[in-house]
């Protein structure tokens, strides 16, 4: 089966996070209707404000709005590299906030900050506790979100 460890990042194991510590993502995503109203559909939001062109170009709002969903989600997901890449599982996602309307066509990006590193009840891993934070291609904040994963430990699992 060779060395699983190979498989993801050298330097995002428990042991690699220091409350603090800021990281700045190198991926950004530009959203597109694909994202927006499939995922809209998917969940079953009703909302016509994430699918319904005609109407929501008559609107205040000038055209489709993200669903917000979709953003912190994109958020996520452009942290999990390095962040989350040896996740043994999510424990727990909070404070969700959605600063800024997110259009079809804006590119969102991800800063991570290391709220907290605690022991777990075992000893192959640990909480870390992450704030996310998501920019668009103007650099507004318009996403954020706390994430809880428990983290491989390299003690245990490097070189498996």
């Amino acid at each position: 089966m060779g060395d699983i460890s190979r498989l993801t990042g050298a330097d995002t194991y428990f042991e690699d996070f220091v409350v603090g510590q800021v990281m700045r993502h190198a991926r950004g995503k530009t959203i597109t209707p694909l994202e927006n109203v499939l995922i809209t559909n998917l969940v079953m939001n009703t909302a016509q404000g994430h699918f319904n062109e005609d109407s929501m170009a008559k609107s205040a709002f000038g055209g489709i709005l993200v669903y917000g969903g979709v953003n912190f989600s994109m958020v996520l997901g452009l942290a999990t590299q390095d962040c989350c890449e040896n996740a043994l599982a999510e424990v727990g996602l909070d404070n969700i906030r959605l600063s800024r309307p997110v259009r079809h066509g804006d590119t969102l990006y991800a800063v991570s900050e290391v709220l907290d590193v605690a022991a777990a009840d075992r000893e192959d891993a640990g909480y870390v506790t992450f704030r996310h934070y998501g920019y668009n291609q103007k650099d507004e904040l318009v996403a954020q979100v706390d994430r809880r994963a428990l983290i491989k430990r390299r003690s245990h699992w490097a070189n498996r």
